[in-house]
C-alpha cells in the first residue's frame, strides 16, 4: 500500500517502507546541492491539497483505531468513546475516508504517546527495518522525518560538520516544545565546542514543526519572574528545585527525540500535541481556560531566548532558521489553512506560532523581508479575523518605533515586488500575492497602532435622533426632514464599520494619538503605480474574487483615493443621464440630464439656494446629476470652469458676516455654526448640499472650518481634545484645570457646572452642564467630567440643530458615495479644501505647452521667472485666473497639468484662460516687462466669462 502522501487509502498503516526508502535515497544524496533539498518551497497547489487531505485522513484513521485518550469522549467516531467496534486496518482506512468526505468531528488528542521501537537509528546507518504492524511504521516515519530535517539543517552550513545523531528512542520527552533553558544550554555547548551544528539541528526541528513551535515558550501555571541572569540555570517548570546541567542536557536530547511523535500524531485540526509526559501539564495548564489567548505564551521568555540566540554568529544559524520558517509557512501552515481552515484555527495555542515568528529580531533584515516575509504575510492573511484580532492585540503591546520598523519592512517588500515583477494586462498589481497579503498584514498594524495608542471617547454610531430635538424642529421647521421617498433620515447616517475593528472593539475614528502616525501607512509608490480604474472596478464588484486596494484605504494616498471617488461620481452622473434619456424615450418626459442652475451674479445666494431647494424637495435624486451653471448675461459655457467660480462666489457669500449663519474665531480664523442664528434649518441644509455638490463635482472650496467639523461629518461627535483646534485659549485653560493637583481646587478656581458664553450680538448667556450646576463646584474628582461635559456642550449640543440640518444636506448628495469608507476626517478636509502647500516648481515641471511654445521659449522662461517672484497672494490670483480656483488640489500642483498655449504674436491684448481645461493663452510679448504688465492686470481683473 502506498504512502498517505500518494493516496489517502493508506491511512498511515503501511507507511514505513515507502518513507524509509525515501529516507535512504535522501541519505545517498546528502552531499548534493542544498538548494535542491529546499525545493519544497515551490510545491504546486494541487500537491499541497493532496498532502493536506492525506494528513486529515490519517488523523481520522488513528482516531478510529486508537482514540483521543479522553475517557469521557462522546464522539461516536472515536475509539475512546467506546462506540466504535473492532475494525481491521482496511476497515478503519475506509471509514476514515468516509469521515473525511463529510468533514466529521475530530477530537483533541490527550496524552497520546506512540510506543517506540527498541531498535535505534543513527544518521549514518539509515533506517532499521521495522514491523509494518500497528504503530511501528509510524514511529519509524516520524524519526526518519526528524533525521531528514536534521540533514537539511546541517546542509545549510556545510563548513561545520554535523555530529552523528544517536537518539535513545525509548526515553520520554518532558516537553514537546522549545524552552529558554534548552536553547541556552545548546548555545553554551556549541560555543564551548566551537561547532554550531547542534544549534542548527535544534532550530530546524522546532521552527519547521508547527506542533513544536506552538508549544514552545508556554507560560506554566507556576511561572514567575525570571531575570536575565538565569538564562542557563533556571527553575523547573513543574517545581522549585534547580536542575543540574546533566538533567538539562537530558531534557534537551529528549526534545529532539519526541518532536517526530508530536508531528505525526497531532498535526491538523482539533488536535493538541501531547506525549505521555505532558498529560499532567495539560490538566493543570491555564491554557484550557483560554486556549486561543496570547497569554498562554511567555513573551518575556521568547524575547530573552531570541536575545541569547542572536548573540551567536548569525552566519552559523541564520540561513537554517529562515529555511525552517519558510518550510513551516509554505508547507505545513499554508496547506492546512487552505484545506481545512476552520478546523485548523480551532487548535489551541495556534496564534503562538505567529507571535513567536513576529518577535524575531531578524524581522527587519533584507534577507528576511525578501525570503520569509512574503510567505508569512500570505499565511497571516489566511487566518480568520478572530486570530488576526489576537495577533493585532499582541502587536499593540509593541512600542511605536518597533511597529514603525515592521511597517517599513512591509513597505519595502511591496516596493521590491513592484520593481521586480513584470506586470501585464492579464497580471496586474492586484494579482500579485505578495503585495496583497502584505497589505492585509499592514491592516493589522494599522489597527494595532490605534488599539495601543491614545483613544478618543468611544464612537457613537449616530447623533441623537430627530425626536430628541423636537422643540428645535417645531420652532425652525425644516422642509427637508423626511424628503426622501425611501424614508431615509439624511442626518442620521451611521459610520461604516470594519469587521476587524468590530472584533477589536475600536473604530478608526477613535484614534487620537496612534502609536505610529496613520499618514505613515501611505505607500506613495504603490499609489502611483496602481491602475485605479481597474482597482475601482474590483471594488465596486465586491465579489471577493479580486483584491481591491480601496478596501484597504489606509495604504493609498488621499490623491489616489480622490481619483477612485471621481470615478464613482462620474459613473453615477452617467447613470443619471441614461435614466433621463430612457424616461424621455419611453415615457415622454422632458429630457433633463443635468442639474442646471441659472443664477445672477449679483443675487447668487438667493437664486442658487432657491433653485437647489426646489430640486431637493421635488426630486433629491437630481442632485446626483452633473451640475451645469450659467451666469445670466454671460456667454461662458460650463465645462467645469464656470462651476468653480460659482462655488467660489457662493462660499464667499455664505460666510459673509451679514448672513450671520457662521461665527468667525479670530484666533484660529475658522468659522463655526452660529447657535443663535435666525436663519431656518433649511438654509443650513442648503449649505450642506452646496458642500456635498462641490465634492461630487470635484471642485475645491475655500472654506475654513475647524477639523472637528469634518470629524462630525464622519459621524464622530466632538470631544475635549478637539477644543485644541477649535479654541486654543479655552483648551489651555481647561488643561491647566486638569493638571492642578491641589486639594483646594474649589477655592482656587471657583468653577461650577454652570458655564457662560456670548452670542454674536455680545449678549451673555449661561448653561448648566448638570442639574442645578450653579451649586456644584468642580473638584478633583469631578474635573474630568466637567471638561468633557463642557466640550460636549460647545461642540455638539449648542449647535445640534444647525449641524444636523447641515449634515442632512451634505448626506443628500453623498449618501451613496464611498466617501465615508475611503476618507478619514483629516483626508476629508483635504478633499474639500485642498492642500495649503503652494509649490510652483511642481506646477512648472508638470506644465505642458501648445501652439509652438516649449519650455525653452524665451517668453515661457520669462513667465516662470515672474511667477516665482510673485507673492503668495498673487500666486493664488494666478491659480484663480488659470484654473478657476485658488486652492491646490489633493496631491499638489503637479496634478493640475497647466497648459500654456501661444495666442498669437506680440500685441496689446491681455492673457486669457480656459479655466475648464487649465489652459493659459499667452501672446508672445516682445519683452518681459510687457509680459509682467499684462499678466498682473489680467489676474487682478479676472471676474466674468465671455466667448473668444
Amino acid at each position: 500500500m502506498s504512502s498517505p502522501e500518494d493516496t489517502p487509502d493508506a491511512a498511515g498503516a503501511h507507511e514505513a517502507p515507502t518513507r524509509g526508502e525515501s529516507f535512504r535515497n535522501e541519505e545517498e544524496q546528502s552531499g548534493g546541492d542544498h538548494q535542491e533539498e529546499g525545493s519544497w518551497a515551490s510545491q504546486h497547489q494541487d500537491g499541497d491539497m493532496k498532502r493536506a487531505a492525506a494528513q486529515l485522513i490519517e488523523k481520522y484513521y488513528f482516531q478510529l483505531t486508537d482514540g483521543c485518550g479522553n475517557p469521557h469522549c462522546d464522539n461516536p467516531n472515536c475509539a475512546s468513546s467506546g462506540k466504535v467496534g473492532q475494525l481491521s486496518s482496511n476497515e478503519a482506512a475506509g471509514k476514515a475516508l468516509q469521515l473525511f468526505a463529510v468533514r466529521a468531528r475530530l477530537c483533541e488528542v490527550v496524552g497520546a504517546k506512540v510506543p517506540r521501537s527498541s531498535q535505534s537509528l543513527t544518521l549514518g546507518s539509515g533506517v532499521s527495518t521495522a514491523s509494518v504492524q500497528g504503530h511501528s511504521s509510524l514511529e519509524n516515519t516520524a524519526t526518519c522525518s526528524l533525521v531528514r530535517d536534521v540533514n537539511m539543517a546541517g546542509a545549510s552550513n556545510p563548513s561545520t560538520p554535523l555530529p552523528p545523531l544517536s537518539p535513545q528512542v525509548d526515553e520520554l520527552s518532558k516537553t514537546p516544545g522549545l524552552t529558554e533553558k534548552t536553547l541556552s544550554l545548546t548555545i553554551a555547548e556549541c560555543r564551548s565546542a566551537n561547532n554550531y551544528a547542534k544549534l542548527r539541528r535544534l532550530l530546524w526541528a522546532v521552527f519547521s514543526n508547527e506542533v513544536a513551535l506552538r508549544h514552545s515558550y508556554l507560560r506554566s501555571p507556576e511561572s514567575r519572574e525570571r531575570s536575565s541572569e538565569t538564562l542557563v540555570g533556571c527553575k523547573s517548570l513543574d517545581n522549585s528545585e534547580v536542575q543540574s546541567k546533566e538533567e538539562l542536557r537530558a531534557s534537551e536530547r529528549d526534545l529532539d527525540k519526541d518532536l517526530d511523535c508530536a508531528e505525526v500524531l497531532c498535526v491538523g485540526e482539533g488536535a493538541i500535541s501531547r506525549c505521555e509526559g505532558d498529560v499532567k501539564e495539560q490538566d493543570e495548564s491555564q491554557c484550557t481556560k483560554d486556549i486561543n489567548s496570547p497569554s498562554t505564551l511567555d513573551i518575556s521568555e521568547v524575547r530573552r531566548a531570541y536575545a541569547a540566540l542572536f548573540e551567536c554568529p548569525e552566519a552559523e544559524f541564520g540561513s537554517t532558521l529562515m529555511n525552517a520558517i519558510v518550510q513551516l509557512l509554505s508547507d505545513s501552515l499554508s496547506i492546512q489553512l487552505r484545506a481545512h481552515r476552520d478546523a485548523f484555527t480551532a487548535i489551541p495555542n495556534n496564534i503562538n506560532i505567529f507571535i513567536i515568528l513576529l518577535e524575531s529580531p531578524a524581522l527587519n533584515t533584507t534577507d528576511f523581508i525578501e525570503i520569509v516575509m512574503p510567505k508569512m504575510c500570505r499565511t497571516i492573511s489566511q487566518l480568520p479575523e478572530k486570530d488576526q484580532a489576537l495577533l493585532t492585540k499582541h502587536l499593540a503591546t509593541w512600542d511605536g518605533s518597533r511597529l514603525h520598523r515592521l511597517l517599513e519592512s512591509l513597505h519595502q517588500l511591496i516596493t521590491i515586488k513592484l520593481l521586480t515583477t513584470e506586470f501585464s494586462r492579464d497580471f496586474t498589481i492586484n494579482d500579485e500575492d505578495s503585495i496583497t497579503s502584505a497589505t492585509q498584514v499592514m491592516k493589522l498594524l494599522f489597527y494595532a497602532c490605534i488599539f495601543g495608542g491614545e483613544l478618543d471617547t468611544p464612537l457613537l454610531k449616530d447623533l441623537p435622533p430627530e425626536e430628541s430635538s423636537g422643540e428645535s424642529v417645531t420652532l425652525h421647521d425644516d422642509p427637508f426632514i423626511g424628503v426622501s421617498g425611501a424614508g431615509k433620515d439624511w442626518a442620521a447616517r451611521a459610520p461604516p464599520k470594519d469587521s476587524l475593528g468590530t472584533e477589536l472593539g475600536v473604530h478608526v475614528l477613535d484614534a487620537r494619538t496612534p502609536l505610529v502616525p496613520l499618514a505613515e501607512f501611505y505607500d506613495d509608490f504603490l499609489s502611483d503605480q496602481l491602475e485605479m480604474d481597474r482597482d475601482f472596478a474590483y471594488y465596486k464588484a465586491g465579489s471577493g474574487d479580486k483584491f481591491s486596494f480601496l478596501n484597504f484605504p489606509f495604504i493609498l494616498t488621499a490623491a489616489t483615493k480622490a481619483l477612485g471617488l471621481y470615478y464613482d461620481n462620474r459613473i453615477r452622473m452617467y447613470s443619471e443621464r441614461r435614466i433621463s434619456i430612457y424616461q424621455q424615450v419611453m415615457e415622454g418626459m422632458p429630457a433633463n440630464p443635468y442639474l442646471k442652475l441659472r443664477v445672477r451674479r449679483d443675487h447668487i445666494i438667493d437664486d442658487a439656494l432657491v433653485e437647489l431647494e426646489m430640486v431637493a424637495l421635488e426630486n433629491p435624486g437630481d442632485l446626483k446629476k452633473q451640475m451645469v451653471v450659467e451666469f445670466e448675461g454671460e456667454q461662458g459655457i460650463d465645462e467645469g470652469g464656470v462651476s468653480k467660480e460659482f462655488f467660489q462666489l457662493i462660499v464667499e457669500q455664505i460666510f459673509n458676516p451679514d448672513y450671520a449663519m457662521f461665527c468667525l474665531n479670530n484666533e484660529t480664523q475658522t468659522f463655526w455654526f452660529n447657535p443663535n442664528c435666525f436663519e431656518s434649518d433649511a438654509q443650513f441644509t442648503l449649505v450642506g448640499i452646496v458642500l456635498g455638490l462641490a465634492i461630487y463635482n470635484n471642485v475645491i472650496l475655500d472654506v475654513h472650518f475647524p477639523p472637528v467639523m469634518y470629524k462630525k461629518l464622519c459621524s464622530k461627535p466632538g470631544s475635549f481634545h478637539d477644543l485644541q483646534d477649535w479654541n486654543p485659549t479655552l483648551y489651555r485653560s481647561l488643561v491647566e484645570l486638569l493638571d492642578y493637583e491641589g486639594d483646594d481646587m474649589e477655592d482656587v478656581f471657583m468653577q461650577t457646572f454652570r458655564v457662560g458664553y456670548q452670542d454674536v450680538f455680545g449678549t451673555s448667556l449661561t448653561h448648566d452642564l448638570k442639574t442645578d450646576g450653579d451649586n456644584i463646584l468642580v473638584s478633583q474628582s469631578s474635573k474630568q467630567e466637567f471638561v468633557e461635559l463642557y466640550a460636549d456642550f460647545l461642540l455638539n449640543k449648542m449647535v445640534e440643530r444647525q449641524f444636523r440640518a447641515f449634515r442632512r444636506g451634505f448626506n443628500m448628495v453623498t449618501d451613496d458615495s464611498p466617501l465615508a469608507n475611503l476618507f478619514r476626517p483629516e483626508e476629508l478636509e483635504l478633499l474639500v479644501c485642498g492642500s495649503q502647500h503652494y509649490d510652483f516648481l511642481e506646477l512648472m515641471k508638470s506644465a505642458e505647452y501648445d501652439g509652438g511654445y516649449t519650455s525653452e521659449t524665451a517668453i515661457v522662461q520669462a513667465f516662470w521667472e515672474l511667477v516665482h517672484d510673485m507673492s503668495t497672494e498673487d500666486k493664488k490670483r494666478l491659480l484663480q485666473f488659470t484654473t478657476g480656483s485658488a486652492r491646490v488640489p489633493v496631491g499638489g500642483l503637479a496634478r493640475l497639468k497647466l497648459i500654456i498655449a501661444r495666442h498669437g504674436p506680440d500685441c496689446d491684448r491681455l492673457p486669457t484662460a480656459h479655466t475648464c481645461f487649465n489652459v493659459l493663452l499667452l501672446p508672445e510679448y516682445s519683452s518681459k516687462e510687457k509680459l509682467k504688465d499684462r499678466l498682473y492686470k489680467a489676474i487682478k481683473y479676472s471676474q466674468g466669462f465671455g466667448m473668444l
